[in-house]
Formats: C-alpha cells, structure tokens, sequence
C-alpha cells in the first residue's frame, strides 16, 4: 500500500474507533507452540501461520531454527518499524529508508535455574532506528520514531508488570 492509502485506512478505522470505541478491544489470535523434536517447537496460528524455534547445541537444541528470544526480538523490530511507517503514513512524510535493530543481552543462569536471584528474561533491549525522509528535520524524525515506539504494542507489551495467566492442563494430548 502507498503512504496515501495507508493514512486513508488509518482515518477510516480511527473514525469507525471514535464513534464505537467499545469495537476498539479485540481478542488476538492465540499461538500454538508444540514440542516436536528434542527443543524444536513448531509455533501455529488459527490462519496458517508458522513459526519453529529451536535452541542451541550448548542447552540440548540443534541450532537448527531461531531461538523464541530472538523471535521476540524480531516481534519487536518488526512491531516498530510498521508504528512508524503507520505514524509516518498518518503525517504525509514519505520515508525513503526506515530500519530497526533490536538488540539485548541475556544471562543463561536464569534460564537454567543455576541462580535464583538471576533473572531468566531479556536485559538491557536496546532499539536503534536509522531513518530518513526528505525535507524532514532530525528533531520531526525524532518525534515521529518516539511517538511511534510509545504506540508499538510489542514495545508496550511489559511482561514483568503485566499479568500473564498460567494455566496447566495435565493428562491430555494437546489438539484433544
């Protein structure tokens, strides 16, 4: 879609929003992780979708497919970069190059459960954006990538504050 009929789809579906705001809150698709050899999992959607994850040789993975951390962070780099394009779309400014990089440091203690008082989670996830667009000023720029990573729900998405709900269900086969 060109920059001009994504800001129209924007408008359209922000306008439908505003005047039924109750319709704004959606339940997402759910995603099916399923252990399928060694560490492999295969990762299915209610559409077709497909992800496989794996882990590597040091833990008892095969290095065969990327690792759910880095899947998380490519959630988010690809999450940011479409808030942007979508803020960019909304604005009338016409990027000629838009990248993300999402990086992060982890330490496998956690992980392992070698230390309690280690988290097993991603620290220090760093987003670096390079941008341009003509006829746009750095502080525009800067103020469109700001906005537009304060919107990004996986970027919004704080798992250590916000309630995950674990439910285990024992005896059944999965898909039963």
């Amino acid at each position: 879609m060109s920059g001009e009929q994504i800001r129209e789809a924007i408008q359209k579906t922000s306008k439908a929003l505003g005047e039924q705001p109750g319709k704004a809150h959606v339940k997402n698709p759910p995603a099916i992780a399923a252990l399928t050899d060694g560490l492999k999992c295969r990762v299915t959607g209610p559409a077709g979708e497909l992800a496989q994850t794996d882990m590597p040789a040091g833990v008892g993975g095969s290095a065969s497919a990327p690792t759910p951390g880095w899947l998380m962070r490519a959630a988010l780099a690809a999450c940011e970069a479409t808030c942007i394009g979508m803020r960019a779309a909304t604005r009338g400014i016409s990027l000629e190059a838009l990248e993300v990089t999402v990086s992060s440091e982890s330490d496998n203690r956690g992980m392992l459960g070698l230390d309690d008082t280690v988290s097993a989670g991603l620290q220090g996830m760093r987003v670096l954006v390079r941008i341009s667009a003509p006829g746009t000023s750095a502080r525009e720029l800067e103020e469109l990538v700001r906005w537009a990573c304060a919107h990004s729900p996986v970027g919004c998405a704080d798992l250590g504050t916000t309630q995950v709900d674990v439910q285990v269900d024992e005896g059944r086969s999965p898909g039963a």
